[in-house]
């Protein structure tokens, strides 16, 4: 019965083999242009051969002008790589064909393209793999979509719903593999791990297919991306739901080729792909496409009845179209450019490949297929560089008999509902524009894209075994069970994050890092590593996140600050120094204060010498007066009194800056004597290096490289590993068997402070790190989750919580919290603006007081005198008192009389005698013309 059944389909293939286009409709006068087609004889050549032949029926009774015709040829390339090519050259040697269409798989299709490219005969495949490509194969037109524009919307999909480690799954032939460096490439640009690949051969046994799955099963991974065609696809969804894998939390995506003939799948394979996500290209409607639709259906039952399950795809609609468009390319060529094959010169010793010769008209023919674009059956058929062009994909849910739509993907907009956006829609990955999805194990819950796997029931985790610092972390065994007991902040943080904040549960147990004796097992570096050799599957602690490690670990976000700081003793502040005085200024500031007192004292001397009589005297006298009135300023208890207005200015400027300058010193003195200041003995990790000093750290922590790279000798270092340790080697200092400091993180140097905060204080920090954090294996799903659950109890009262629980109600000592620290002195800095302003002053005001003062003299400072002269002159006349000031005329003012006789103003008193008359030294003399004058001094007073 079998070969009842090949023999007829065989005479099928021989007389469609011999087909040709009826004469209704034709132009007799036509050319007949031969084509090939090699495809299987499975649903999907049968289906593709179907829409060929009506494509041509469809295509010349409207155009029948048309001067070619295309007469098609087919053979049975029976799904081997040879019979293609055999089938290939047959076509090229016997008829002659100026192109061929197919085959549809890649395997095959890569030896025809090369057949093709040696004869220079366009090959239209509907090869999807990205492993065949136009641009290295000039004469392979691909009339499909490529592979690799799909992996945009797998990746997407992957994104939407954040999963961060998937699995390939994907034949062992060039279809398989074609598309995998172009999908791990985009899942990589997602942050999203290929965690595995696991290669089927379509030879493969059930059993192998088994143990394939087992292996799966053993891993935390549960998102799985297949890229297979029908035939071993079915095998391997039929032994996936048999060994437990289509239930809740497992994902399984499917690429465009299976998603595609979907619908030529068993009842029962589709029924163990419930839940599965799949893309393909999308084929929009249309009424054209709805009458082929029917019309195909009742030709292709007719020509197979023994097939069951038939329905169109989209690999039928791109036969249809490719015929449609050869048609159209080659009556562009033109009856004129229709020749045979251009044979060798000379045909000995040439293979029947070679003998074959060129085609004349396959070059002009394939340019012309390249430059065709018209909307066919498929959408937009539009070749460039000569492959068609993607536009959009379809999401789909597998569900009940057959597939649902939960969304679309386009280049331009991402995921979406549907496919009429605005154009200002930006592109986006949001799950939240899929439909309703069903999961396998008809679960509408997302799944997480991981879990514990099988073989391990709980998550491994290794933490330190030590002897000190049980406020961070304590292990022990229970002496009745024997069982692990951890205890400490670090691991009631871990609990909390594990327990009560990650939406899911994850089941533990704690493996302590020891030897057989119950000794640790190493340091911490040690520790990290023994994950990476997977014996943990995280690592819980005090354990500091440093660059070193993360090369071998993931590490979460961390639990606390971050930082390394020195512990040091407190010195005796100093308060009972006598010289305590001196120290709210520096020294250059002191030196500039005198400065500015000095100079300010001068210009205001100089200024009031002519005018205020409390301003002259002996020279002695005059210098005291410079240094006693601008220091009794410091005081504001000078009494004397300014007369000039530019000695006024500068005064009022001064004694601001006084004011200032006063108040900030009595601020910083009253600060050192009321408040206790720490002064620690030790503000700088280089004067360690440069004394000699021992330094002390904490047993297994990282420090002993950091002091290292630093510059410290490892002779000098001392390990502690209790707060205790800690307090007895600083009491006992450096020279005396202890150390000058301990370098630690600042978590540890917080709860020590509490404890001892009265006798030590923290310098620093000296080096950035990360802070405390939990460590999981390279790419672990865990981390993300867990970092933001511990976001989650960092910023709550639970952290406050847990702090007073291990480290008391004061996690941080009091007093260092900002009153006990070091008052620095005032420098200059601080008041450059205040003296730049007194000293522009100053100068000002004694620049115009010499241009006006050299401006009253310019009579001297003319005459033909010599230089000496003239200063000796200027300096007389600045040292005489001036008579004529302001100050004075409203004292000594006299009045003219009408009689010509000056006399004093009735508002002045008389002089009583010579000694106290302000006019006994000069004689005044009246002019009708000049006024008052003076003449030699005369020894009386005028009268009237």
């Amino acid at each position: 019965m079998p070969s009842m059944k090949r023999y007829l389909s065989l005479l099928v293939l021989l007389l469609i083999s011999n087909y040709s286009v009826p004469a209704d409709g034709q132009n007799d006068s036509a050319l007949v242009v031969d084509v090939g087609v090699i495809l299987d004889a499975d649903i999907v050549g049968k289906m593709s051969q179907t829409c060929m032949f009506m494509a041509l029926e469809d295509f010349y009774p409207t155009h029948k002008s048309h001067t070619t015709r295309i007469v098609l040829h087919t053979r049975d390339s029976k799904s081997d790589v040879v019979e293609a090519a055999s089938a290939a050259i047959d076509l090229l040697k016997n008829v002659q064909v100026q192109a061929i269409l197919g085959p549809i798989r890649s395997t095959q299709a890569d030896f025809v393209i090369d057949i093709g490219t040696k004869t220079q005969v366009p090959i239209l495949s509907l090869a999807t793999s990205p492993s065949l490509s136009p641009t290295e194969n000039p004469y392979f037109i691909r009339v499909a979509q490529n592979g690799s524009s799909q992996v945009e919307a797998l990746t997407s999909i992957v994104k939407a719903f954040n999963w961060r480690e998937v699995v390939l799954i994907y034949e062992n032939n060039d279809y398989g593999k074609g598309v995998v460096p172009f999908l791990t490439d985009a899942l990589q640009g997602i942050s999203t791990q290929v965690r595995h690949r696991s290669v089927l051969s379509l030879s493969a046994t059930d059993d192998h297919i088994l143990q394939e799955l087992y292996k799966l099963m053993t891993m935390q991974t549960r998102v799985f991306v297949v890229h297979m065609l029908p035939t071993l696809a079915s095998r391997l969804f039929l032994k996936a739901k048999e060994v437990g894998m289509m239930r809740k939390e497992y994902v399984w995506i499917i690429t465009d080729g299976l998603t595609t003939l979907l619908d030529t799948l068993d009842p029962t394979v589709v029924n163990s792909m419930q839940g599965v996500l799949g893309v393909k290209p999308y084929v929009p409607k249309s009424s054209q496409l709805e009458k082929f639709t029917e019309r195909w259906r009742k030709r292709f039952r007719q020509e197979n009845p023994e097939t069951d399950r038939f329905e169109l795809n989209l690999f039928g609609l791109w036969a249809y179209d490719s015929v449609t468009a050869l048609a159209m390319a080659a009556d562009r060529v033109g009856v004129a450019q229709i020749s045979g094959f251009k044979k060798p010169v000379t045909t000995k010793n040439l293979t029947d490949l070679a003998a074959l010769g060129t085609s004349e008209m396959g070059p002009r023919l394939l340019q012309s297929i390249k430059n065709i674009r018209f909307t066919g059956l498929s959408g937009e058929f539009h070749l460039v560089d000569g492959q068609l062009q993607s536009s959009a994909f379809q999401i789909i849910n597998v569900i009940g008999k057959g597939e649902r739509e939960i969304g679309f993907w386009t280049p331009q907009f991402g995921i979406s509902k549907n496919l009429t956006l605005p154009s200002n829609h930006k592109y986006t990955s949001n799950r939240e524009n899929l439909g309703p999805i069903i999961w396998p194990g008809d679960s509408n819950v997302v799944p997480k894209g991981w879990e514990i796997p099988t073989s391990e029931r709980k998550l491994r985790v290794g933490v330190p075994v030590k002897s000190g610092f049980a406020e961070f972390i304590k292990v022990e065994r229970d002496s009745e069970t024997n069982q692990v007991v951890a205890t400490g902040f670090c691991v009631d943080v871990f609990k909390e994050v594990m327990e009560n904040s990650l939406p899911y549960a994850v089941p533990y147990e704690f493996i302590p890092f020891e030897t057989l004796n119950g000794e640790s097992a190493g340091d911490y570096d040690e520790l990290v590593f023994e994950m990476f050799r997977e014996n943990y599957d995280a690592v819980v602690g005090d354990l500091t996140i440093v660059a070193n490690r993360s090369r071998f670990v993931d590490f979460t976000m961390p639990y606390t600050e971050s930082g390394v700081a020195m512990i040091v003793r407190i010195e005796d502040d100093g308060r009972k120094n006598a010289w305590i005085f001196m120290k709210p200024l520096t020294m250059d500031l002191w030196l500039t204060t005198g400065a500015f007192f000095i100079f300010t004292g001068f210009v205001v001397w100089v200024l009031e010498h002519r005018v205020n009589k409390e301003f002259r005297g002996p020279p002695r006298q005059q210098v005291g007066m410079i240094f006693w009135f601008s220091f009794s300023t410091l005081v504001f208890a000078h009494k004397e009194k300014v007369i000039s207005n530019l000695s006024r200015f500068v005064v009022i400027v001064w004694v601001f800056v006084v004011l200032v300058l006063t108040s900030s010193y009595t601020a910083s003195l009253t600060s050192r004597l009321t408040v206790q200041k720490l002064k620690p003995t030790v503000t700088d990790i280089r004067d360690l290096i440069k004394n000699e000093d021992f330094v002390g750290y904490q047993k297994g922590s990282f420090i002993d490289g950091l002091l290292r790279n630093i510059g410290f000798h490892p002779s000098k270092f001392k390990n502690y590993g209790t707060f205790e340790e800690y307090d007895d080697a600083l009491s006992k200092g450096s020279r005396n068997g202890g150390v000058a400091a301990i370098i630690d993180e600042i978590p540890y140097i917080r709860f020590f402070l509490a404890k001892y905060c009265t006798k030590y204080t923290m310098v620093g920090p000296i080096h950035k790190t990360a802070g405390l954090g939990f460590a999981f294996p390279k790419g672990s799903p865990l981390v993300p989750d867990v970092s933001r659950a511990i976001l989650n109890v960092t910023q709550g009262n639970k952290m406050i919580g847990l702090q007073k629980k291990w480290f008391g109600e004061e996690a941080d000592c009091p007093e260092q919290d900002g009153t006990r620290v070091i008052s620095d002195s005032l420098t200059l800095d601080s008041f450059k603006g205040l003296f730049l302003v007194a000293g522009i002053s100053s100068v000002s005001s004694f620049i115009l007081f010499v241009s006006n003062f050299l401006h009253e003299n310019r009579d001297i400072l003319a005459s033909n005198a010599s230089i000496w002269q003239k200063v000796v002159a200027v300096a007389k006349n600045f040292d005489e008192e001036k008579k004529n000031s302001s100050s004075d005329t409203s004292k000594n003012s006299l009045t003219a009389t009408n009689d010509g006789l000056a006399i004093p103003s009735a508002t002045t008193d008389f002089p009583q005698s010579p000694a106290t008359s302000d006019y006994h030294n000069a004689e005044w003399v009246f002019s009708q013309d000049e006024g008052f004058s003076t003449t030699e001094p005369v020894h009386q007073c005028m009268t009237p």
